[in-house]
């Protein structure tokens, strides 16, 4: 299930430069001649590959989203957010639970018995996980296409790029640019998710567990997406 969390993006784009260059570069600078007018088809194979990539990454994102349409959303581990949330998480030890797209409990693989008002309270939660997740996806997309928009180029100037320095400060400028306002819109839906964990958490008892969001968390999740995000 996917988990919210502004140090992972980050962490992951820094390490997604340095794999996607050597993985552009090595095959082809086996083939590398000194330059002369023929290296411009080692910029066309460079440009072919970066498009599949596009199409592979958007391709693999789409099929992420049908996923939290069409799955069950489970609840043990999910949208853990701060310290405290991680401390929970290592101390609890959660039976595995999900609420399925039809609005069923299931704890353990086992239904659980709930009226018509629990079933639209844990519907409207889990829409607003999703809702969260798809956001997630979507700065994913955002990331892998500045850094694929990064490494765009001739191959001379990519490589120049890599060795210097320049090309990783373009790729962190661009993301923190284009990644950072999304992050911190999904920290402002985090009051609304804490809400509805309450609610559930009051009607529903077998839910409580899982109602892991606490108002610091909450509280705390644009400062820590700044703070990431000015190490850049």
């Amino acid at each position: 299930m996917t988990r919210i969390a502004a140090r992972d993006k980050t962490m992951q784009t820094k390490r997604f430069l340095p794999i996607a260059a050597l993985t552009l570069l090595l095959p082809l600078a086996a083939q590398a001649q000194p330059p002369r007018p023929a290296d411009t088809g080692i910029s066309a194979e460079i440009r072919r590959e970066l498009g599949d990539a596009r199409k592979e990454v958007r391709a693999e994102l789409a099929k992420a989203k049908l996923e939290l349409d069409t799955g069950d959303l489970q609840l043990q581990d999910n949208l853990q957010f701060g310290k405290q949330s991680e401390a929970k998480r290592r101390d609890a030890k959660q039976v595995a639970a999900a609420i399925t797209p039809q609005g069923d409990l299931l704890i353990d693989g086992k239904p659980q018995r709930i009226d018509a008002a629990q079933r639209r309270q844990l519907l409207a939660y889990r829409g607003l996980v999703v809702e969260i997740s798809k956001a997630g996806i979507d700065i994913g997309q955002k990331s892998a296409d500045a850094a694929l928009d990064a490494v765009s180029g001739s191959w001379v100037s990519l490589m120049f790029g890599a060795m210097t320095g320049s090309l990783e400060r373009r790729v962190e400028r661009t993301v923190r640019e284009q990644v950072e306002p999304g992050v911190r819109g999904i920290c402002r839906m985090l009051p609304r998710v804490m809400d509805s964990q309450q609610r559930l958490a009051a009607s529903l008892p077998q839910f409580r567990p899982y109602a892991n969001l606490e108002r610091d968390d909450v509280e705390d999740c644009e400062n820590s997406v700044r703070r990431e995000f000015a190490s850049l």
